[in-house]
């Protein structure tokens, strides 16, 4: 069973590899059906090859990236370049003290005149010397092999190499006498130059011509990348900063020192095995697998001659070797050349400036097709205007000017319109009615204007408030109000919230100054530092919003020039000239052209878009119009039907095959009609052709058209009509037109074309110094004769025998006498089959294989064999040149490239951890976990069971134990199957009895909302199928279907363990976002796939075309072609598609009737496929997931929120969204912030204001309707961080803009809040005042009594008393309604309340008036006397005549006195209220 599961893990990671893995898959096809093998090795290499592996590439940048970040002054600062031409040198100065100086290398030094000094320094110098070095490079890229008799000591390319070589000696002789030779010496390019003087030098002696020493004379085309600024700036910011690349070569060379010593003291003793006899050839092995060319080969042959017992640990050995080689060592290369071209903080936020800038100078200008009008003269369209009454003639008048005329007279009638008075005077006559309209017109303008000054006072005043309110804010946070509270740990909000109100009150000079007064020297030279800064950041505000107002300067530019060219050119926006701007059949076509599903419903009260249910299918259906979409099924269709063509079943002879051809012309003839009606053709502002897309759409419509009309019967090979048919495979590509997101790819791939060409220049470069040199070496001597008995040339003639071998392995039983079957051959001198040097074509054909690292240990063997072995040297420095640095300089482009296109390649740190935030809560979903039932029931029970860490443990074990059942092959005809599939059917029950109780825990509704439960649910409903099945059936399809349920419930353990997790979310989301790559790959595919079987569909078979990979058909062709995007053999089909004749039969009337290749075609086929798709698409992918890596891999000091934090969060939603809907009011986010504890709690105590402002941010932004979960999530990370250093610019601009407003109407409404304070206390206060009257009154209605009704007198009954009060009482509210009083009087209820409920409180403070401390007693006998107030009779008479014993003077002072004191009571202004906000 070991034995099993070690063979299959060991036989998976080489197929994984991408080497050999075809073969195994060829294989499979002979035993199993078709359909099984494909599915399973093209899901292997996707996953494993293409996706787990890149995830380690992604662990490699980011963990290199952090390590970067610790040690950067061990690196330094990538800003540092010094420029060769100054240095600097310490000088000493007059006053005796030294200083550095700068000084300018190429400063002349020397005896030169000054005459040839200037002439050394000038650019035409320069210029001549650089155009020698090219044509010394043309020179040597034309020598080639000319045969063995011909002498190649003195030929014209010797003689040319003398004449360079003298000039060059010449100029650096030059530089010299003119610089001196310190100051030639001192600059790094002229060491170089020197070195290759005198290397070419002793080159050009007859004995050393065609030695070693051509390297010298090759690398001149080095000198060649001064002629590009660009690309020299690009080398230099690969190759300058040498530390860190250097460094990492001699680790990479010091590897394989260490390992090539090591395995040869391992396996030097092993017989039949010489890969290992001698260093030498260690190290070659070693190497062979760090490139992974031909790897498996070498484990191979050492576990067959170690043997059986030593294997398993042989092949540990390799696979952790070639672990750390392929997956470590290449992406620490990859790593420092992103690390290279990665910029400093500091660069990056002035190149989104300039970027911003940029974009503004772009926008202002039209494009060139639309500009073409300016160079007509101006014919604006003029209208005639008739039925004046006028002796004169009225010349004509613009019609633009005639409609804004109209429109305005329309505009100002609907305004009449609307003030009309009511249908009742209707009546009126028109005269009176036009003066009334027009009085109310002017009266609305007038009104509007008052309105407007108004606003603007309050403007001032607001403005005025909210200053206020902000030095008072800044006031007491500066007093140390908040000192005598108890420490306490302050969460990210509250830190957030104090850093951006101090950074806005700093922003006010004059607050701040008025603030620091009295304080301390060092606290006032810290705030003025900090008032710098922030000086500074208001700086940078205004920048960007300069480029904002760029922004829309440009675009109002733009609109008015098309306004003009509109108005001044009658034929501009006109389709072909013809169609009018505004005609019916332009709006129509329009209209059906623009039409798109709207599924989008709004909420008439918010605005708000309404969450259907369906939304995701909406969405699609709404991302392209209906035109679109019938396109893209007609395309879809017609591409169908061309996976039925190959060249035995063609379009011209299968009319079934036609009718698509038909209808997809014919559709693209409908589409294309109704666009241009639409839109215009060229010379209009949305043109069809106005991008490449456009001349695409319209190139592959001619051809489709002209192959349609002509449907050649007879197609020769090489011909016009051939290349038609190829023109016509390019029908899928359509598809990156119609959909945007594949737009979007296409731009991906082609806005970063600067730099893969750059890339691609260095790698030509490489190549051919590479084949110059080859030439020269290697020209004539790799070829040898096929006879292996034939060593001289002279002796290559004649036939030979040679036997025909089925297998390697296949040993024949002879009888005595009986030969092998075999055939004779003739004898033939000639080179390798795939790869000569007889000229440079060829040698670079030949190393452009072997930089794809296929095919060099083939070169490598026969130029050791052939030439020499100190001649291996060659190949080895060439594919370690090309493989460590040339191809992962194409990773690293692609990769820097797509972060530029998603912007985040300009991005800070902070910027970048923010965007990841983003990505990373974009992701976050509500905890599906139903909460616990409340009494203390079964379920209850259930619950906890099943929520308890040792029930998950146990299950994640038994998940485990299952899998284990799966090492051994499930055989129908093996006894040990039926006990496996018994102990997986009991663990299937298990499983079952699992999710029954997860159900009762949780309630089926509850359990279903659980994305993990659903996936349970679905492989445990397999499962019960499959065990009915297994007893029902038993037969080979049932334990396939149990092995399959097994998997799948393996992977439900990936979302138990965080960090695989992790993984697994990185994997699963780039998928999702690498879908449209993944399909424009496959286009492309399909797209080479047709023209495969147009071009090579009858090659005949060679050493790799065979019956399994050829191009008979499109699904073959497919199968082909996705072998070669993983690199297997690509090189050899190639050469077997350039077979020609004698080694083919031809056919000058047709391609399918010819078994002949294409040798142009095939290179340019190959060639052009395996660049796009393996250096460019599959680099994508990489990219793609290294972005998605660091949304997950991050440390909690590099997160701005942690996993703990949105745990918590989670966790609280859940107890607000007790309904489970994702969606709460507005009015529960209160309660769910006061509930947040951790670095996400708001104290109330410090940070009320803090929690006003995010209510109110979630009111303003949903109008007060329900949020959802993002949206809460979303302001608790926006308060959570500092948005000065995480938000980027135009985010940035808008955001505090936000906070501004929220700021001023938080604050309005606490001013608003304490003002109805204010009142509410005044209101207070006069009813105590109106209480106080009342009890005066009372009191001198008792003096009045004693007077009037002495006690001797009064013959008053107690009931009738009681009984008059009671009618007085009833009588009272009608008497009180109808007159307006000054104060309460004696039958007011409100005023005895107020009496009775101040008696005995404490009194008040001065200025106030203080209630009695005794209870007055009140008389119900006595009548009421109502104060009447702006009536004839005063308070004082009034008062006076109540008392008439006391004097009129005095009652009169006293009561003014009183009333005084209650008009200047003032009002509780504590410093509570103010601040209580």
């Amino acid at each position: 069973m070991t034995l099993n599961q070690g063979t299959s893990i060991f036989t998976v990671y080489e197929a994984a590899s991408q080497e050999g893995w075809v073969f195994l898959m060829y294989r499979a096809i002979d035993s199993f059906p078709r359909w099984r093998s494909y599915f399973y090795f093209i899901t292997l290499i996707f996953f494993l090859a293409w996706l787990v592996k890149n995830v380690f590439i992604a662990v490699i940048i980011e963990t290199f990236a952090e390590i970067r970040v610790q040690f950067q002054q061990m690196w330094g600062s990538r800003s540092s370049t010094t420029s060769t031409a100054t240095t600097q040198m310490f000088h000493e100065d007059a006053a005796g003290g030294w200083q550095l100086v700068a000084v300018d290398v190429n400063k002349p030094q020397g005896r030169a005149p000054a005459c040839l000094q200037k002439m050394m320094r000038s650019s035409v110098f320069h210029m001549f010397i650089l155009s020698m070095v090219t044509v010394d490079v043309i020179v040597a890229a034309s020598n080639y092999y000319k045969g063995e008799n011909f002498r190649r000591q003195y030929d014209e390319f010797y003689l040319a190499e003398v004449a360079f070589t003298v000039l060059f000696d010449l100029e650096a002789l030059l530089k010299i006498w003119c610089l001196g030779f310190t100051g030639y010496i001192s600059s790094s390019l002229h060491k170089f130059e020197l070195l290759l003087v005198i290397g070419t030098t002793l080159h050009v002696y007859p004995d050393l011509y065609h030695s070693q020493f051509t390297y010298f004379q090759v690398l001149r085309v080095v000198r060649l990348i001064k002629i590009s600024p660009a690309l020299e700036d690009f080398v230099y910011k690969i190759f300058g900063p040498g530390k860190k690349l250097g460094s990492l070569v001699v680790f990479t060379a010091s590897l394989l020192i260490v390992m090539s010593a090591i395995s040869l003291q391992m396996f030097c003793f092993v017989e039949e095995l010489d890969r290992f006899t001698t260093f030498p050839r260690a190290f070659m092995s070693m190497f062979q697998i760090l490139t992974q060319e031909g790897w498996v080969d070498v484990m191979d042959q050492t576990l067959n001659a170690v043997g059986h017992m030593w294997a398993p640990v042989v092949a540990i050995y390799f696979i952790l070797y070639h672990l750390f080689a392929t997956l470590i060592l290449l992406s620490l290369f990859v790593a420092v050349i992103l690390d290279n071209l990665e910029l400093d903080e500091d660069l990056k936020k002035l190149k989104q400036l300039k970027q911003s800038e940029a974009n503004a100078d772009t926008k202002e200008k039209l494009p060139l097709r639309l500009r073409i009008f300016e160079k007509f003269p101006n014919r604006p369209q003029m209208v005639k205007i008739s039925k004046l009454p006028s002796d004169f003639t009225v010349p004509k008048i613009r019609e633009s000017f005639m409609k804004q005329f109209i429109d305005r007279q329309q505009q100002d009638t609907c305004c009449l319109l609307r003030s009309l008075p009511s249908a009742s005077s209707s009546s009126c006559d028109h005269s009176k009615r036009s003066t009334i309209e027009d009085n109310k017109y002017i009266d609305q303008k007038l009104r509007k204007s008052v309105f407007s000054i108004r606003a603007r006072n309050l403007l001032e005043k607001e403005t005025a408030v909210t200053k206020i309110l902000r030095a008072c804010t800044r006031q007491r946070m500066l007093s140390g109000s908040f000192e005598g509270q108890p420490a306490k740990e302050r969460s990210i909000l509250s830190v957030q919230h104090h850093i951006r109100q101090e950074r806005r009150s700093l922003r006010h000079g004059s607050n701040s100054q008025r603030i620091s007064r009295g304080k301390s020297l060092e606290t006032l030279t810290q705030d003025h530092s900090n008032t710098v800064r922030y000086r500074n950041a208001q700086r940078e505000d205004s920048e960007i919003k300069m480029i904002q107002e760029k922004k829309e300067q440009a675009e109002m530019k733009r609109k008015v020039q098309e306004e003009e060219l509109r108005e001044n050119h009658p034929y501009f926006d006109k389709p072909l000239f013809i169609v009018g701007r505004e005609h019916r059949f332009r709006n129509f076509c329009r209209v059906v052209v623009r039409a798109r599903f709207n599924a989008s419903k709004t909420d008439p009260v918010t605005g708000a878009v309404k969450n259907t249910k369906y939304h995701q299918l909406y969405d699609l259906l709404g991302l392209v119009t209906y035109l679109d979409w019938v396109m893209i099924i007609v395309t879809i269709c017609s591409c169908i039907s061309m996976m039925f063509e190959s060249p035995f079943r063609r379009v011209m002879h299968a009319p079934t095959l036609q009718i698509a051809e038909y209808v997809f012309v014919i559709f693209m003839s409908i589409e294309l009609n109704l666009k241009i009606m639409a839109d215009g053709l060229f010379f209009t502002p949305t043109a069809v052709i106005r991008d490449f897309g456009g001349v695409m759409d319209i190139f592959i419509y001619l051809v489709s058209l002209i192959f349609l009309c002509w449907m050649p019967q007879n197609v020769p090979a090489e011909s016009g009509a051939q290349l038609l048919m190829v023109l016509r495979c390019l029908r899928p590509l359509r598809i990156f037109k119609l959909v945007p997101q594949m737009r979007k790819v296409v731009r991906e791939l082609f806005s970063g074309f600067k730099e893969i060409f750059l890339v691609s220049i260095l790698l030509l470069t490489l190549m051919l110094v590479f084949a110059s040199f080859g030439v020269q070496l290697f020209a004539g001597k790799l070829a040898k004769c096929n006879d292996p008995n034939i060593i001289k040339r002279e002796d290559c003639n004649g036939i030979f025998r040679i036997n025909v071998s089925v297998s390697k392995n296949l040993n024949l039983k002879l009888r005595p006498g009986e030969k092998k079957p075999g055939f004779w051959v003739p004898r033939v001198w000639a080179n390798p089959r795939n790869f000569n040097f007889d000229n440079v074509g060829n040698a670079m054909l030949a190393l452009f294989e072997v930089l794809s690292l296929k095919g060099w240990v083939e070169v490598r063997d026969v130029i050791i064999h052939r030439v020499g072995p100190i001649h291996g040297i060659y190949i080895h420095v060439f594919v370690f040149l090309g493989c460590m640095i040339g191809l992962t300089l194409f990773v690293g482009v692609v990769i820097a490239n797509f972060n530029e296109n998603k912007g985040t390649a300009l991005l800070t740190v902070d910027q970048r951890r923010w965007e990841d935030l983003k990505s990373r809560l974009k992701i976050a979903q509500p905890l599906h976990l139903p909460p616990r039932p409340d009494n203390d029931g079964f379920r209850a029970k259930m619950y906890d069971i099943t929520q308890h860490p040792f029930f998950k443990r146990t299950i994640a074990l038994l998940v485990l134990a299952q899998s284990v059942l799966l090492s051994v092959k499930w055989d129908v005809e093996d006894p040990v199957t039926v006990p496996l599939a018994t102990m997986s059917v009991v663990f299937t029950f298990i499983f079952v009895l699992e999710v029954t109780m997860k159900i009762i825990a949780m309630s089926p509704a509850g359990f279903w909302q659980s994305r993990r439960n659903r996936y349970d649910l679905l492989v445990t409903s397999l499962g019960v199928v499959w065990v009915v099945l297994h007893f029902a059936l038993l037969n080979a399809y049932t334990y396939m279907m149990g092995a399959c349920v097994i998997v799948f419930r393996f992977f439900s353990i990936c979302g138990k363990h965080v960090t695989l997790k992790m993984l697994l979310l990185t994997v699963v989301v780039s998928m999702y976002k690498s879908f449209f790559i993944i399909v424009g790959m496959f286009l492309l595919l399909l797209c080479y796939a047709f023209a495969g079987v147009v071009l090579f569909g009858t090659v005949k078979y060679g050493e790799n075309i065979n019956r399994h990979a050829n191009f008979s058909s499109a699904g073959k062709a497919i199968t082909v072609l996705f072998r070669i995007v993983t690199g297997e053999d690509w090189n050899k089909i190639m050469h077997d598609c350039m077979v020609q004749p004698p080694f083919c039969t031809p056919d000058e009337f047709t391609y399918w009737a010819t078994d002949c290749g294409n040798y142009a075609g095939a290179l340019m086929y190959f060639c052009s496929f395996y660049v796009i798709i393996a250096y460019i698409m599959l680099n994508l992918l990489v990219a793609i997931i290294v972005e998605n890596f660091s949304l997950f891999y991050s440390t909690e000091e590099d997160q701005l929120l942690s996993y703990n934090d949105l745990r918590h969060f989670q966790i609280i939603w859940n107890m607000v969204d007790d309904k489970r809907e994702g969606v709460i009011p507005t009015f529960r986010v209160k309660f769910l912030l006061r509930l947040l504890r951790g670095r996400l709690e708001v104290d109330l105590d410090k940070d009320k204001l803090l929690f006003k402002h995010m209510c109110y941010e979630m009111e303003r932004l949903h109008n007060g309707g329900d949020v959802t979960f993002h949206d809460v999530l979303s302001m608790l990370s926006y308060r959570s961080v500092d948005i000065r250093k995480s938000l980027q610019l135009e985010e940035l601009l808008a955001r505090e803009q936000l906070e501004y407003t929220i700021e001023e109407e938080v604050a309005k409404q606490t001013i608003r809040m304490w003002l109805k304070k204010c009142l509410k206390r005044i209101r207070a206060k006069q009813q105590q005042s109106c209480s106080i009257i009342h009890s005066l009154r009372e009191s001198q209605q008792q003096e009045l009594s004693r007077f009037l009704n002495p006690p001797s007198i009064e013959t008053t009954q107690p009931s009738e008393d009681m009984n008059a009060n009671s009618q007085d009482n009833n009588t009272q509210p009608e008497t009180s309604s109808q007159q307006q009083l000054l104060s309460p009087t004696l039958s007011d209820r409100g005023g005895s309340r107020q009496d009775s409920a101040d008696a005995g409180k404490p009194q008040r403070k001065f200025g106030q008036w203080r209630l009695p401390s005794a209870p007055k007693p009140i008389s119900h006998s006595v009548s009421s006397v109502n104060l009447r107030f702006g009536g004839r009779t005063t308070m004082k008479s009034v008062v006076c005549k109540m008392n008439p014993m006391t004097d009129t003077a005095s009652c009169g002072s006293e009561v003014k006195k009183w009333w005084t004191r209650q008009l200047t009571v003032e009002s509780d202004e504590s410093g509570d209220d103010l601040l209580d906000i």
